[in-house]
């Protein structure tokens, strides 16, 4: 009979964007009281949106529906200038949960502009990461690439100062791919000064990766509306190996851990790790053994948003 065994990928979950994110809803409503609004979904995870409604947050799409004077928590995704500007003349109080890394995006995409640049964006269409980027300049022709495919179907002729920016959550072998294509067609395309696929991204797919060589199954924890959970789901089919994308212990089957031994874990940026323990003590009832599965250390951390250090300093005086 097989060993039982079960293979905890680290690093996982929560990237620092992500922590930060929460935390600044969490601390907004500590400082505020209820209810803070939150615009969008603070990150793709349906617990941990539920954690926070469950504490007072109220996530809405459309600044439209937030009472004038409100407190409303940006997204860790990003947003358009557009909504800046609107929330200005709501008057709300504003706290930007951007992920720093995202905000790097942002600003490269208007530098590249203003130097004159034509920018391709690599990325998902309507994803709400790239949907923010390109609206900080809505009236520039912005191609957006997903595939290959897509560099066929460019029509922006031949200039000669061409750069390509990236959603951060993509897959770094699709994009690669992408990459080379259109460096292939456009030898003088140039990247952005670092990659802007990021550091949490990047290394969840590594260790997915080296994971899926010593697993039978891996499960992925995260929503299916995560970009970066999806692509680590992708990371561990790509490396031959059934894998599973779901939201807690409760959505996997047992017909896909039947006859396997061992089994690898991992979870998106945004999973908290809850529901990764949850897991650990599903599986260890049933015989299976916990072992850590250490591809590579991480230990970025992000200063809070400016505004809610802000927010803390009348307390501070007090």
């Amino acid at each position: 009979m097989k060993q039982k065994k079960i293979l905890l990928a680290s690093p996982r979950g929560f990237c620092a964007g992500v922590a930060r994110a929460v935390a600044a809803v969490e601390e907004t409503l500590r400082i505020c009281g209820t209810p803070v609004y939150v615009k969008h979904e603070i990150v793709h995870n349906r617990h941990v949106v539920a954690d926070l409604e469950r504490k007072g947050a109220i996530t809405i799409e459309a600044l439209a529906e937030v009472p004038e004077g409100s407190v409303v928590v940006f997204s860790a995704h990003g947003s358009p200038r557009a909504h800046y500007e609107e929330a200005r003349e709501r008057r709300v109080t504003l706290i930007d949960a951007t992920c720093p890394l995202v905000t790097k995006v942002h600003l490269e995409l208007l530098r590249y502009l203003r130097e004159g640049y034509q920018v391709l964006y690599i990325g998902h269409r309507g994803h709400i990461e790239g949907v923010g980027v390109l609206g900080e300049a809505p009236d520039s022709l912005i191609p957006v690439i997903e595939t290959v495919a897509d560099i066929d179907r460019l029509a922006i002729g031949n200039p000669e100062k061409l750069v390509y920016l990236t959603q951060t959550t993509l897959s770094i072998d699709e994009t690669s791919d992408i990459i080379a294509a259109l460096k292939e067609r456009y030898p003088q395309i140039i990247a952005p000064p670092l990659q802007d696929i990021c550091f949490a991204t990047t290394n969840r797919q590594t260790a997915v990766k080296a994971l899926a060589e010593r697993s039978e199954a891996v499960l992925i924890f995260g929503s299916q509306n995560s970009s970066n959970s999806r692509r680590l789901m992708e990371t561990a089919r790509a490396a031959g190996v059934e894998s599973y994308l779901v939201d807690d212990i409760s959505m996997v089957e047992e017909t896909w851990l039947s006859g396997k031994g061992t089994i690898g874990i991992s979870a998106g940026a945004s999973a908290p790790e809850r529901v990764i323990s949850e897991a650990v003590e599903f599986f260890r009832q049933r015989g299976y053994s916990i072992e850590d599965f250490q591809a590579l250390e991480e230990n970025m951390r992000f200063t809070p948003p400016p505004e809610l250090v802000q927010l803390r300093a009348p307390k501070h005086h007090a």
